[in-house]
């Protein structure tokens, strides 16, 4: 088991995440400053302008940084409002500039991590990205694996010992009726046309297996929340949205877009319903 975790850890990083070619950031002089720490502590002020966005930014998480061939994961320490390097071990995958992830960490007790590539303190918007996956964070620590061991597809995949199961689901992404429909689906959420995108739900789940309504709202409801409350941050930040998912074709990214409009079309209806993440799930899933 531990050698398929290693080799989910790769898959995730190299393939999923990460987009944009070998790294070429260097790593700091031992005898200098850790750069990383004064970018990382930049994290507390960005948390005083959001906190009362979502609970789930009421606390900072561990963040893994991946460089020249290694990670350095820092824990935060909130009394002193900083981040301290807790861990270092040899990054085997060769990982490429663009990965954003957050995950156990095999080497690190299996402790969650939010898990960066430098670049990403320089980018615009790049801080509200690592608080999307802070959002990650705050779902396994609060609810996800409860939810995750209530779910048909969930049981399958572990007898399968498929590990990857949120990523490699084999989803009918081609059937042109469901990825119509969820098109569709798509454009009455954007137009908070409620009563068609309901329609449009309910033909879906028809064409779908049960796991495979699983698998949708699973993902509506872990990537929406996380893509929902990134764009609340940005849109506090007056920087651009994050809308993407919205155009064909259908792909698993569509499920981030899908879940963020439904998402916020049920908080207009029930602002308390998107704190209560576990009660929010059950409501995308139903």
């Amino acid at each position: 088991m531990a050698n398929s975790m290693r080799a989910g850890l790769a898959l995730v990083l190299s393939v999923v995440f990460g987009a944009l070619g070998p790294s070429t950031v260097r790593a700091w002089d031992a005898a200098s400053p850790d750069p990383h720490v004064a970018s990382l502590d930049r994290l507390y002020d960005l948390q005083d302008k959001i906190r009362d966005i979502h609970p789930a930014f009421e606390t900072l998480y561990p963040v893994a940084v991946i460089e020249q061939g290694r990670f350095f994961v820092y824990v935060p320490d909130p009394g002193r409002r900083t981040y301290e390097l807790d861990k270092e071990a040899a990054e085997e995958f060769q990982i490429p500039i663009g990965v954003r992830a957050a995950m156990p960490l095999p080497f690190w007790e299996n402790r969650m991590a939010c898990v960066i590539t430098p670049e990403i303190f320089v980018e615009a918007g790049g801080y509200a990205v690592i608080f999307h996956e802070f959002v990650h964070c705050y779902q396994w620590e609060t609810c996800e694996l409860r939810l995750k061991t209530s779910l048909r597809v969930y049981k399958t995949a572990m007898e399968r010992k498929d590990f990857m199961w949120e990523l490699q689901y084999p989803f009918p992404y081609g059937d042109e009726g469901i990825a119509a429909d969820y098109g569709a689906m798509l454009e009455a959420l954007v137009t908070e046309d409620e009563k068609r995108a309901a329609s449009l739900r309910e033909a879906i789940r028809d064409r779908l297996s049960p796991e495979a309504w699983e698998y949708m709202t699973w993902q509506e409801w872990k990537e929406g929340t996380a893509r929902y409350l990134e764009n609340e941050i940005k849109a506090r930040l007056e920087l651009p949205a994050n809308w993407g998912g919205l155009e064909a074709p259908l792909t698993r990214v569509s499920f981030y877009a899908g879940g963020e409009l439904l998402i916020r079309l049920l908080a207009k209806k029930d602002p308390r319903l998107v704190r209560d993440i576990e009660a929010l799930y059950r409501r995308i899933a139903d």
